[in-house]
């Protein structure tokens, strides 16, 4: 079954503050989700679907659904890292077409800034008794924190393709020159190659500077059947394909150069209809600039191990880069919430869509967008999963 055009996003939301002490986490994902369906022109008693990953306190949707007093004929608490939201608006958009539910809620919150040590989501896990089953492995060796996995994807993809810091670091001047816009960016200033590349070495060759932002916050959106779309006096973004994949150590035999998005982006694409010269943005998982890179092509938007060269001279910068990139500021500037920065990816490909971003960097015509997330760890396991979103008349 096809979920093509039998769903809407109608509500979007994003918390503005990027550290909230005093807000425990179901305040912070009841304030999103009242912004989310305000911005729908809905109320929390059209609600009848509840999506959200597993930090969620108590018993995740169940407890959710009780403190925001939603009655729903269906809940899902799927969660693959920082891929999790971009997989709940497909699985909602399923659900909707199905005919098991007419409005879902998704919510994310996060407080990894304000409390350290709080829900964070990524690759790792802790020891004990009930440690992942790689902890012995890999923990062992020093392989816990996520910039060493990244950092080992990147070394790799160096040697392989001839990947230089420099060419890393324009991702990250990218998304410095659209956060510049952003009030709500945790940092807006606008950076160069050189600085990005004299900030601290955190693991060779990551520098600072090529790693994403911890931040508090949350969001939420709202996925609507057609039905209740065409009801609304609000423009809804179509969703026209989704895609899923995993991709994991392979006993050891890990390619480090590729992520998941070799499987999901093809597969969205198949539903969507469209190719990659029909995306006029990309909201692209920014965990490091290494995660970019190879998201870039193993999405198609360039041949493997030509990532480098195509983020060259402006590509990513919006308006009007080849591939105009994350306008918000991304996970590398912005927010990025208990390591869960599919939902920003989510937020701002609707923006785009409906001609909200900041004029600075609001695509011209922006008629078909693509939103990608990547959940885990680049050179171990992930789960990622892939939409394309359009206009009404898409």
């Amino acid at each position: 079954m096809s979920i093509r055009g039998k769903a809407f996003i109608a509500g979007i939301y994003e918390h503005p503050r990027r550290e909230i002490p005093d807000r425990t986490l179901t305040q912070i994902h009841a304030e999103v989700a009242l912004g989310a369906v305000a911005d729908a022109g809905l109320t929390l008693s059209d609600v009848d679907g509840y999506f959200c990953d597993s930090t969620v306190p108590g018993m995740g949707g169940i407890s959710m659904v009780d403190y925001l007093g939603l009655q729903c004929s269906y809940l899902d608490n799927t969660e693959t890292g920082g891929s999790s939201y971009l997989g709940h608006v497909g699985h909602a958009a399923t659900a909707i077409a199905a005919g098991k539910c007419s409005v879902a809620l998704v919510t994310l919150a996060g407080k990894p800034r304000s409390s350290r040590g709080g829900p964070r989501g990524g690759g790792g896990g802790g020891g004990g008794v009930d440690a992942p089953p790689e902890t012995s492995f890999e923990g062992l060796w020093g392989l816990a924190g996520a910039p060493y996995n990244y950092a080992l994807a990147a070394q790799r993809h160096m040697y392989e393709f001839g990947t230089t810091s420099e060419q890393l670091a324009e991702i990250k001047v990218a998304a410095s020159i659209h956060a510049q816009y952003n009030p709500h960016a945790l940092m807006p200033n606008v950076v160069t190659v050189e600085e990005v590349l004299a900030s601290p070495m955190i693991s060779d060759p990551l520098h600072r500077l090529d790693c994403c932002v911890i931040t508090d916050g949350g969001g939420a959106v709202v996925v609507v059947s057609p039905e209740v779309a065409h009801s609304l006096d609000r423009q809804t973004v179509k969703i026209l394909g989704h895609g899923e994949a995993q991709k994991h150590a392979m006993n050891g035999r890990v390619d480090l150069t590729y992520s998941g998005a070799v499987w999901s982006g093809p597969r969205a694409f198949e539903e969507a209809g469209v190719t990659q010269a029909d995306i006029d943005y990309a909201s692209i998982y920014d965990s490091f600039t290494i995660t970019v890179l190879e998201q870039i092509e193993d999405l198609g938007f360039c041949e493997k191990g030509q990532g480098g060269r195509f983020v060259l001279d402006g590509a990513l910068v919006a308006p009007h880069g080849k591939l105009p990139f994350n306008t918000d500021g991304g996970g590398l500037c912005n927010n990025h919430p208990a390591n869960r920065g599919g939902m920003t990816k989510v937020l701002e490909a609707v923006r785009q869509v409906r001609g909200e971003a900041h004029p600075a960097v609001q695509v011209p015509d922006c008629n078909i967008v693509l939103a990608h997330g990547t959940g885990g760890a680049l050179s171990t396991r992930m789960g990622s999963a892939t939409l394309i979103l359009g206009r009404e008349d898409a």
